[in-house]
């Protein structure tokens, strides 16, 4: 961790900031749902995506991933593989222009140099990195499919969140998700079209959507949190 970043932590970040609150215990219902599922082995690879920008999906993988960490045996590597507009580094305290993905992707950086641990025990991040020129053709490498594997198979108790873009906006989130195990689709309540999600659905594949976060469903009583007011797994 970088000098002093545990106090530039994002506030939105509710599972670390008040873990015994209305919005931390909801995510601790998805990650049962997602660890515990009914039937088959739980998914070791999640996509967090949205169906447009603005719906809440870093605010959602970022407390995801943190939840996870919280429990008492997983580990979690959460990806920043929106290279476009990565944000995940500074939610966790971590200055502007910090290496990461893009580096290890386009300079061959050695990735244990880019990732960062963070002050949530269990949790390391892998930063987007600076925005390169290229980063449909990036993502869609043979590089970032072996990475993905050797992070999944490397470590039989880690579990790997990936922070992508709208897949209906870049190329790139439709090529990660053939690589991955599971996919989060975030919609901001009352503002994401049924029309956009139902075409997301047919573009992702329905049978690797683990379920639907609605984000921005309003509680009177946990309005705390500016943000994100209550969060609601749906499974689809």
């Amino acid at each position: 961790m970088e000098p002093n970043a545990a106090g530039r932590i994002d506030p939105h970040l509710v599972t670390y900031h008040d873990p015994s609150s209305v919005e931390a215990e909801i995510f601790k219902i998805l990650r049962t749902n997602i660890l515990f599922p009914k039937t088959g082995e739980p998914p070791r690879s999640i996509m967090v995506t949205s169906a447009i920008p603005g719906d809440g999906k870093s605010f959602v993988a970022a407390n995801l991933a943190i939840s996870i960490a919280q429990g008492i045996e997983e580990h979690v590597l959460l990806m920043d593989c929106d290279m476009r507009r990565p944000s995940i580094h500074s939610r966790f305290g971590f200055s502007l222009g910090v290496a990461g993905l893009s580096d290890y992707l386009a300079h061959n950086k050695p990735l244990e140099s880019l990732l960062k641990k963070t002050v949530v025990d269990k949790l390391t991040i892998l930063p987007g990195g600076p925005t390169p020129q290229n980063p449909s053709e990036l993502l869609s490498s043979q590089a970032m499919k072996e990475l993905l594997k050797e992070a999944k198979n490397r470590y039989s108790d880690r579990y790997i969140i990936v922070d992508s873009p709208p897949p209906q906006l870049t190329a790139e989130t439709t090529a990660l998700a053939k690589y991955i195990d599971g996919i989060i689709l975030v919609v901001r309540y009352g503002v994401t079209p049924k029309d956009t999600i139902k075409d997301l659905l047919e573009q992702l594949g329905r049978e690797k959507v683990l379920g639907v976060v609605m984000n921005g469903y309003r509680i009177p009583t946990t309005e705390r949190y500016g943000y994100g007011k209550y969060k609601k797994y749906k499974k689809y």
